[in-house]
């Protein structure tokens, strides 16, 4: 199947100026590889570029450049972004070869091996999958032909056991994706707003996940630029107007930091680095300010040679003294990610500190080494650990993919469970809480501290009663932050029971649940499901289409008792709501309503369509100014983009 972008709008013959500039591309990408590797792969890597050369001809991206231009550019990403070998270049180079040309795999096989042809077979498998929520009223042309989660939860499978098989294809992936985000604008606004919607939801997760922290920013920044177009160019001349007064500033900070470094004998830079446009955009949007509050807009980040490569930890905690010694430290906020690296590899220390202004400053402390990590992710990684014991990083990094495999190896999925499975375990960003002992465990955003007792071990979670969390006592339905302490107390006998079903969200915690609510209550466990689709007054086909339109039947009026009339009356109000279609929002939504006002739902009527939703609900409440309250608790979920009375 061929991705929207991978398709040629035209042919026509390459000029001699375009030739130009696609052989000192080209040039670029030898001097990349030759610069990040030993190079002497280059020979192989100018075959195969003449060989997509050749293959697309005079082919034209929407755009209107050579087509040829476009796996040039992911195979640069590829080698300078990521820091990746011949092998995954060659396959960037070749990865759309078989889905806009008449070149075969046979063929790809035969004249540069089995090893490439893999990657592109894997590329070529996971390309064109839709990756969003459609309705029934979106036509076959616009989604090509994917009509329901079960079609959806399967392009995931793929992707997911393509990932677990070979992380290349992933990476080269994302390059893909960061290219094709960097020339959105040859396409039009509703294919921009669904293509920036998907990378939201996908590819930027998927770049934290493998370390990706640079190409995780800009896809980000780029998604918000097609998404919220005019936000986007407003937050950026704010950037620009304020950048003066920040430089200012930042000199002002750094001045006696330079002088304690110096000091210390260490090779260093020392330099601000802004949060990204996305970050800034974000954190306006959930804490509900405007850009002028926003204090924290740069971090400063040293990166340092250590004296020795044993000594590198050290350096990290001296850097961290010498600091300290002059900023007043932020007590809660030291992040030690130096002996404790996090699943994706990354390394640093993260202190806060109060900055000259009266704010707090991050200041990321890394050496050499922990920033290359930093700005290419996994495959620098595994350069460094070639012939090294595994460390924790790595440690981290296997955990993530064997859950995935959990994730994959589960028998009889439900698809809407599937891909709130997908969302929770494999795409969010973790939190990382400790045992009594002092022990780290990490676990996805959003875990309860159900989720930490099956993380500690399956019969813990089932013997589970309640949590001590920073030794106060809570359910186990609460949600857990990093840094907290989480005790579990447990039972002589199991507890588990059918409403854990809704508390649990890893994978390993919702398949110990369901694997034990089957066995011991197997007709209860259909009949929830039924109950709660009939509350709803909806078909498990709309429910897995993401429509829902609730309306109560009207009743027979029935005399009232005298004294009702005495009672309040209430006040029916009507939220006017949109925003990003993703698994779960549905229970989100009902669950805050339900928590934050105690109002009666009378009506939902929401409709999904390209990957967003929009639509009504109407509120029996018997006061009236809650409504913008629940206004504002509902604008926090990130997911919502609108929420305001009608």
């Amino acid at each position: 199947m061929k991705t929207q972008q991978a398709e040629p709008i035209a042919e026509r013959p390459i000029t001699p100026q375009e030739e130009a500039i696609i052989q000192a591309e080209f040039q670029g990408l030898l001097d990349d590889y030759a610069h990040t590797r030993k190079g002497d792969k280059a020979e192989l890597i100018s075959r195969v570029f003449e060989f997509a050369k050749k293959a697309h001809g005079n082919q034209r991206r929407l755009s209107g450049d050579p087509y040829i231009c476009h796996p040039l550019a992911v195979a640069r990403i590829v080698s300078h972004n990521i820091g990746m070998g011949s092998t995954s270049i060659c396959a960037a180079l070749l990865h759309d070869v078989t889905k806009t040309t008449d070149t075969t795999f046979e063929e790809i096989d035969d004249t540069f091996g089995e090893r490439i042809g893999n990657l592109v077979r894997g590329l070529t498998r996971i390309s064109g999958g839709n990756f969003r929520f459609v309705t029934e009223e979106t036509s076959d042309e616009e989604h090509h032909g994917i009509k329901n989660p079960e079609e959806q939860a399967e392009n995931f499978r793929n992707l997911l056991l393509t990932m677990c098989e070979d992380v290349r294809v992933i990476l080269v992936k994302i390059a893909d994706r960061l290219h094709n985000m960097r020339t959105l604008s040859a396409l039009s606004p509703f294919k921009q707003k669904r293509i920036a919607n998907e990378t939201l939801y996908l590819y930027a997760p998927l770049a934290y996940r493998l370390g990706l922290f640079e190409i995780k920013s800009e896809l980000e920044d780029l998604s918000l630029k097609y998404e919220h177009p005019e936000e986007y160019e407003e937050l950026k001349q704010k950037l620009k107007d304020s950048e003066e007064s920040r430089d200012r500033l930042f000199a002002t900070f750094s001045a006696p930091i330079i002088g304690l470094l110096d000091g210390l004998g260490l090779k260093y830079t020392l330099k601000a680095r802004m949060k990204s446009l996305y970050s800034i955009w974000n954190k306006m949007r959930t804490k509900h300010i405007p850009f002028e509050e926003v204090y924290d807009l740069y971090a400063a980040r040293i990166v340092f040679t250590p004296q020795t490569e044993e000594s590198e930890k050290t350096d990290c905690w001296r850097i961290y003294t010498a600091i300290t010694s002059i900023y007043k430290l932020h007590p809660d906020r030291i992040r030690d990610w130096i002996s404790h690296p996090k699943s994706n590899g990354y390394e640093a220390l993260h202190v806060t500190l109060m900055g000259p202004d009266g704010n707090w400053l991050e200041v990321q402390i890394r050496s050499e080494r922990m920033d290359e990590i930093a700005e290419h992710g996994l495959a620098v990684h595994w350069k460094y650990k070639r012939g090294k014991q595994t460390n924790e990083a790595d440690e981290g990094l296997d955990k993530w993919v064997k859950s995935i495999k959990n994730i994959l190896d589960d028998p009889n999925p439900n698809a809407l469970d599937f891909l709130d499975t997908i969302k929770l375990n494999v795409l969010s960003t973790e939190i990382y809480v400790f045992t009594p002992a002092g022990e780290l465990k990490e676990l996805p955003k959003g875990a309860t501290a159900l989720d930490f007792a099956f993380a500690l071990h399956t019969a813990v979670g089932l013997h589970a009663e309640a949590a001590r969390v920073n030794h106060e006592l809570m359910p186990l339905s609460t949600v857990l932050e990093s840094g907290q302490q989480v005790e579990i107390i447990t039972s002589d006998e199991e507890k588990c029971q059918l409403g854990w079903a809704a508390i649990v969200t890893t994978s390993k915690a919702r398949s110990a649940v369901r694997s034990y609510l089957n066995k011991h209550f197997p007709n209860q466990v259909a009949d929830v499901l039924k109950k709660q689709l009939h509350a709803e007054r909806t078909s498990t086909t709309q429910k897995l289409l993401g429509i829902l339109h609730l309306n109560q039947k009207k009743k027979k009026k029935e005399p009232r008792p005298a004294n009702e009339y005495f009672k309040p009356e209430t006040v029916s109000s009507t939220i006017e709501i949109s925003g990003i279609d993703t698994p779960g929002l549905l229970n989100t939504i009902t669950r805050i309503i339900i928590e934050q006002s105690h109002a009666n739902i009378s009506d939902i009527a929401l409709k999904s369509a390209d990957g967003l939703f929009s639509g009504q609900i109407t509120l029996d409440t018997k006061d009236g100014k809650l409504i913008s309250h629940l206004c504002a608790e509902l604008r926090k979920v990130h997911e919502i983009d609108r929420a305001a009375r009608k």
